[in-house]
């Protein structure tokens, strides 16, 4: 199976260099994104937003010839999801890594903008839960592969149109949460728990990790993303 993987805000391609390998071991081929205004400063990425990266998301998908896995970690399943509302026909499964599928009309999140990009806040900035799992060593190798992202990303509302997303099967990998907990929080997040639920094939698969596993467990997590593109 081809499998496209996007990554989260402030991180590039070679945040999946640890996963890479054992997808391509499992027979996969695997195509890793580095997503538009990465690491740019505001100079070349003010007018970059969100439906460029989804465009850079489709523009990978129309490379492949044949149907694809669509994986996107953290931010990047909002970019997955926007992908899979403009080829609902050529991908064969979205994956979301530590996320849900966002409805049409949200950003990311908000962070602090600095020099009119944001940067990465630090492994501090984020609550115990996504990061116990990585450790001193494993930060201070990591924290340097994260970039600045166009200030625009993080808030620009996702465009979703295509009722087709509803019939392309989904899996959340999710960190540390199984289907029963997911789905009791997604109840007190409004048009979330909507969307999940128009969803005609929808799994949750707990990962047991935080929110960074393609760093704390790649090896576990490319077995459950090759385990969902297999399905």
């Amino acid at each position: 199976m081809d499998i496209i993987l996007i990554p989260g805000l402030w991180l590039d391609a070679s945040s999946w260099n640890e996963v890479v390998p054992a997808l391509e071991r499992a027979g996969h081929r695997v195509h890793p994104l580095t997503m538009p205004g990465v690491g740019a400063p505001a100079s070349e990425s003010a007018d970059i937003g969100i439906a460029d990266w989804v465009a850079a998301g489709v523009a990978a998908v129309d490379a492949v010839d044949g149907p694809v896995v669509v994986v996107g970690h953290s931010g990047g399943g909002n970019v997955a999801w926007g992908v899979v509302d403009a080829r609902p026909d050529a991908v064969s499964r979205v994956v979301f890594v530590d996320t849900v599928p966002p409805p049409p009309g949200q950003g990311i999140s908000e962070f602090e903008t600095i020099d009119g990009v944001v940067p990465f806040p630090g492994w501090d900035f984020f609550p115990p839960e996504d990061v116990d799992d990585l450790d001193e060593a494993t930060r201070a190798r990591t924290a340097p592969l994260a970039l600045s992202v166009p200030a625009r990303v993080p808030t620009d509302p996702i465009a979703l149109s295509a009722d087709a997303r509803y019939r392309v099967p989904a899996t959340l990998l999710m960190g540390g949460l199984d289907q029963e907990t997911l789905e009791s929080l997604l109840e007190q997040w409004g048009p979330y728990a909507e969307e999940y639920r128009a969803i005609e094939d929808a799994e949750v698969v707990r990962i047991g990790s935080g929110h960074w596993p393609q760093f704390s467990v790649p090896e576990r997590l490319a077995a459950l993303i090759s385990a969902a593109a297999s399905r």
